[in-house]
């Protein structure tokens, strides 16, 4: 952290130093800004480096580093409104089948976009630098970078031996998939864009949970699909609500978060997991089986159930799998499931769309996972996860009892709080922010209208838990200030 800071300084005085400048201006030598900023010469590349990408600088070799020339207003003197009429403007039988176009990521971006420094983040839906196990990656990287063919062209479906990884992975040993059934992915939401575009035709509907993760939502619309909404209560969906659904619609597909749901963090019970296959067989469909969380068991955790996947011999279960949220947001890999002619169709569409998945990503996610250290991480990562969702429901007992959630998700990173009829989420959301924390509001997480106020609250995203703690001070203080509960105590009770 404290090299990282080094470099943001570097960066943000040259920055400011570099309005002094003219263009083609040359700056002062690499030895020169070390003796002046009192850093190593990696730090002061690193800062030239981050203003050349920013465009503000320009290196040349053997020559020195100079500022680049100003950028022209792009503005002026054009008019882009005629984008709106391009970007809207459907045939008519297009408006009809599929609805406007359009791509609606705010419930997307609003977990995505770090919040500023001062602000407690109890709203990111990656770990913090201090739950991934960088040294691993960083070794794994290393090793992957001196193997023979790393930078070769990769198979179309992803490494044979990776193939053979996730299907140990998600089926079990001995299990009933094989290398051949897997296709390596850019990530898990890079597979739920292909499995979507792969297994519905524009126009048709997706059955969807409700509330269920916004990322689903997101894809469905921008394939021009029609997400219908079938409710989650504490035991997973609704599976008779599944079947209603699936014979009102007429619907080929089904997405679902068996394990660890987000936001609520339901765990589909047995009885349902054996429906929801039975249902979707019956009607013909597949379902679409978001493993997301899998990695992110607690250390008092029950045994997790296995994959729908597993024990599916007709093929009605496409399965994700994804390794990015128990390692880095940088790793962007993850596997598709399927078996018989649906594997096709995702493989084909998948290579329309981005060709091959990187091999150094692939080399380096295969060290990582075949190396003691992996073992020694995913320990470390459910203990971690144990004791930030104790400090975090701790907290919530002494700060706002009223929201505690009644059954408390035994694994994943976050918590769903129902919030009392008739409040703001939103000005709720943004008076946390103003207070000094980050948290999200629940609409996004609806396909339809929201039956009532929630908020999502993860506990990955902060360095340790008395920021949890700290954060739901200040949340406290919002709601009190929003007027959703009354003032009573004091604000910052023990």
């Amino acid at each position: 952290m404290k090299y990282g800071s080094s470099v943001d300084r570097v960066v943000s005085e040259l920055r400011d130093e570099l309005n002094r400048y003219s263009d083609g201006e040359k700056l002062p030598s690499s030895r020169a800004l070390v003796a002046r900023y009192g850093v190593g010469p990696v730090t002061v590349s690193r800062a030239i480096s981050s203003l050349a990408a920013e465009g503000l600088v320009v290196a040349r070799p053997g020559s020195g580093v100079f500022k680049a020339p100003s950028r022209r207003a792009t503005t002026a003197g054009g008019d882009l409104s005629w984008q709106e009429v391009a970007l809207s403007a459907d045939p008519p039988h297009s408006a009809v089948d599929v609805g406007p176009r359009g791509v609606d990521a705010n419930g997307l971006l609003a977990t995505l976009v770090a919040p500023p420094p001062e602000v407690i983040d109890l709203n990111g839906g990656y770990p913090h630098a201090v739950l991934r196990p960088e040294r691993a990656l960083a070794a794994a990287l290393a090793r992957a970078g001196r193997r023979p063919g790393t930078w070769s062209r990769p198979p179309v479906e992803g490494l044979a031996e990776l193939r053979e990884w996730f299907a140990r992975d998600v089926g079990g040993p001995g299990g009933p998939l094989s290398a051949s059934d897997v296709l390596v992915t850019g990530g898990g939401q890079s597979a739920l864009t292909t499995a979507l575009r792969a297994l519905a035709a524009p126009g048709s509907p997706v059955l969807v949970e409700s509330p269920g993760y916004p990322g689903t939502l997101a894809v469905a619309r921008a394939a021009g699909l029609r997400p219908v909404p079938v409710p989650v209560d504490a035991d997973g969906v609704r599976t008779d609500l599944l079947a209603d659904a699936f014979a009102a619609t007429r619907a080929r597909l089904f997405v679902c978060q068996p394990l660890f749901h987000n936001p609520t963090g339901a765990v589909l019970s047995p009885r349902r997991r054996t429906e929801v296959v039975r249902v979707a067989r019956a009607a013909g469909a597949f379902v679409v089986e978001d493993d997301f969380a899998r990695r992110m068991v607690h250390a008092d955790s029950p045994p997790a159930p296995p994959p729908l996947a597993a024990d599916d011999p007709d093929g009605v279960v496409v399965h994700i799998r994804s390794l990015t949220k128990a390692t880095s947001p940088s790793l962007r890999i993850g596997a598709l499931t399927a078996r018989g002619p649906a594997w096709e169709r995702l493989r084909a569409v998948q290579v329309v769309d981005g060709l091959l998945i990187p091999r150094p990503l692939q080399e380096t996610t295969l060290e990582l996972v075949g190396s003691p250290a992996w073992t020694r991480h995913l320990r470390t990562l459910a203990e971690a996860l144990r004791e930030r969702r104790t400090a975090l429901l701790a907290a919530l007992g002494g700060a706002l009892p009223e929201l505690l959630p009644e059954r408390p998700p035994p694994g994943g990173y976050h918590l769903w709080l129902r919030l009392p009829d008739g409040t703001d989420e939103h000005a709720v959301v943004a008076s946390a922010l103003r207070h000094g924390v980050a948290v999200t509001a629940g609409g996004p997480y609806f396909p339809a209208e929201s039956p009532a106020p929630h908020l999502r609250l993860s506990h990955v995203g902060a360095p340790g838990t008395g920021h949890l703690e700290e954060g739901v001070r200040r949340l406290r203080r919002a709601l009190i200030d929003t007027g959703v509960f009354p003032v009573t105590v004091s604000p910052d009770p023990g």
